[in-house]
């Protein structure tokens, strides 16, 4: 399973695509695939938002608790918010897709990731 990432140039937010609009939630972000041409037409739209986001690309995802959360550890820190304190960012909302991502385990890097970073 695939999602889409960016930073929303606005205020720096992690945020999410889901179905042609940025979400600022993990848990509302849309899932795909691996091999849907689908998430590949969606990272496409999302680069060709200059002005809204910057370094939009698809991270991986593994299944945690019965919930999917990011391959890989930098990823569930975007998606959680501040590592410094567990009462700061997204993390402190809590519930049970707060769990996932903190206890989900995975690569070092997102196979997006490495892409965007060759790339550059």
């Amino acid at each position: 399973m695939k999602a889409l990432t960016a930073n929303r140039l606005l205020d720096g937010e992690v945020v999410f695509w889901n179905a042609g609009q940025w979400v600022e939630r993990f848990a509302d972000a849309q899932l795909w695939a691996d091999d849907d041409p689908a998430a590949i037409a969606a990272e496409a739209t999302a680069k060709n938002q200059p002005k809204v986001v910057v370094d939009a690309y698809l991270i991986d995802l593994v299944e945690s608790e019965g919930l999917w959360a990011p391959l890989s550890y930098r990823e569930r820190i975007r998606a959680l918010g501040p590592s410094n304190h567990l009462h700061h960012g997204k993390q402190a909302e809590g519930g049970a897709v707060i769990a996932a991502l903190q206890h989900a385990h995975g690569a070092a890097r997102s196979t997006g990731r490495v892409n965007l970073i060759k790339r550059k």
